[in-house]
């Protein structure tokens, strides 16, 4: 079967998980151009880049299906909402819905927000120069989403380093390694800070709450869903948002004059670049799509970044453009029951963060020294960004 599906994937079958991770866009135009549903050898399963096929994979979780032994997170925090379909995705994923409406999210969070991302810019360096994915991006993002979930008793520092543990965990074993065992420590020392939190009675907190409808166990694969897809979401959203902006003088010069362009940016920096590049599902019954025949029990790996830049939908797919007018077609927050559950707060503090940096911040750029590029199979941002302004750092606003 497998000499079959090789033969009716030949770019499938030339496509390296290497070259996913370095640069694939120019791979999956060609994938989506010529075959749509590919199959893959060293994916060992099918690669949809189209949006339209995506999108039908996505909506449709009683064909293609999260919940399976090989799902990556699964193997490392236990079943959640990310890797249950049906009742049970519903039942693991109401406790923790409120919060998180566009609403909700406004009156909660801003303040909350406008207060750590004003403290992080006065904690940077007074010489102009700063790398603002771990001294800027990922503390916010800890901060916002230990303030969400109500966890208590750790630190910013240590939260991150059960995250890039726990993230390089499900990367391996989506690329076809051993998870290594730090990401199983990690895991274990979140478990550990979520049981305190539930314990502790007289704290509110979202746990606490969604303590009286899940057990503690599922609490905490949730909790480390939850934590780690808004850590990611969010750090990525920001870095991978100042990169274009930076790249593109003539969009960043559009925006530092109307900062109402700002969602337009963002929505059109996470269609070119989203922070999760792809989402697994696996098969529940033979089924065609597009092209393809797909097999009862395979994997089917949907491109968002693939469909992203679909010329069907999105015309000069590879322009960074903040007046697009379609933008938030992209599917960097996915789409169907899986659709992310904070989205609106990713956004929110993406805004937030990047209006404050414009604006307190003078002349903020790349430092022509240290170059900066998006890398990753599964989550891409660049590893750093370096920047570079005009100090002294403006103070915020009273």
């Amino acid at each position: 079967m497998t000499a079959h599906l090789v033969d009716s994937s030949p770019l499938g079958a030339g496509t390296t998980l290497a070259e996913l991770a370095d640069d694939p866009h120019a791979r999956l135009a060609l994938l989506r151009a010529h075959e749509p549903v590919s199959w893959l050898p060293e994916l060992g399963g099918w690669l949809v880049t189209r949006r339209d096929l995506a999108l039908t994979v996505m909506r449709d979780s009683g064909t293609f299906t999260v919940d399976d032994p090989r799902f990556s997170t699964a193997q490392v925090v236990g079943p959640s909402m990310l890797s249950l379909d049906g009742d049970e995705h519903a039942r693991h994923r109401e406790p923790f819905n409120a919060p998180f409406r566009p609403r909700e999210v406004r009156e909660g969070f801003t303040a909350c927000i406008e207060r750590e991302t004003d403290r992080l810019i006065t904690a940077l360096p007074p010489t102009g120069a700063a790398e603002l994915r771990r001294a800027f991006a990922g503390p916010l993002a800890v901060a916002v989403v230990t303030e969400a979930l109500g966890l208590t008793g750790t630190t910013a520092d240590t939260v991150l380093t059960w995250y890039d543990a726990i993230v390089q965990s499900v990367s391996d074993i989506t690329a076809g390694h051993a998870a290594s065992p730090a990401g199983t420590a990690a895991y274990a020392q979140l478990r550990a800070a979520v049981e305190a939190t539930v314990a502790d009675r007289d704290t509110a907190s979202l746990l606490l709450t969604a303590a009286g409808r899940l057990t503690v166990p599922e609490v905490a694969s949730n909790a480390a869903v939850l934590m780690f897809g808004g850590i990611e979401t969010t750090e990525a959203m920001i870095t991978n948002a100042l990169l274009h902006l930076f790249r593109n003088p003539d969009q960043l010069a559009l925006v530092r004059a109307d900062f109402g362009l700002l969602d337009g940016a963002i929505e059109e920096s996470l269609r070119l670049e989203p922070g999760a590049a792809v989402v697994d599902r696996y098969a529940t019954r033979d089924t065609e799509l597009g092209p393809a025949t797909i097999r009862r029990g395979d994997l089917v790996t949907v491109s968002l970044t693939g469909a992203n830049r679909d010329p069907a939908v999105f015309p000069d797919p590879d322009h960074f453009d903040v007046r697009r007018e379609n933008a938030r077609l992209q599917l960097a927050f996915a789409h169907g029951p899986h659709y992310c559950l904070a989205a609106h707060l990713a956004r929110l503090e993406t805004r937030i963060a990047l209006h404050r940096l414009l604006e307190r911040l003078p002349g903020l750029r790349l430092d022509p020294e240290h170059p900066s590029t998006p890398q990753g199979l599964v989550f891409r941002k660049p590893a750093t960004l370096n920047v570079l302004w005009d100090a002294p750092a403006r103070h915020p606003a009273s």
